[in-house]
């Protein structure tokens, strides 16, 4: 069974966890031009490597973010948003 450490509640199993996609910074809707907002609403990279995903402990309801490894399935860390440093 893979473990996923929740910032706050520390080691839980997968099943506790929602995934909801890659963390990207979304465009101004208003200054952005169409193909700006068509490329962040329809593409993502798609290539293995560490990438940022939001997650949630849906018992708690706490999202916080995870940086994994997708090309070894790897989880490198998870922590609150905000506390990326």
């Amino acid at each position: 069974m893979k473990i996923i450490n929740c910032p706050i509640n520390g080691p839980r199993p997968v099943s506790e966890f929602f995934y909801w996609g890659q963390m990207r910074v979304m465009p101004d809707p208003v200054a952005s031009s169409d193909d700006e907002w068509a490329d962040y609403v329809f593409n993502c990279n798609g290539a293995p490597g560490v990438k940022r995903e939001w997650w949630c402990h849906t018992p708690s309801n706490t999202w916080f973010i995870i940086e994994r490894d997708t090309e070894k399935d790897q989880i490198v860390r998870t922590y609150l948003y905000g506390e990326e440093e």
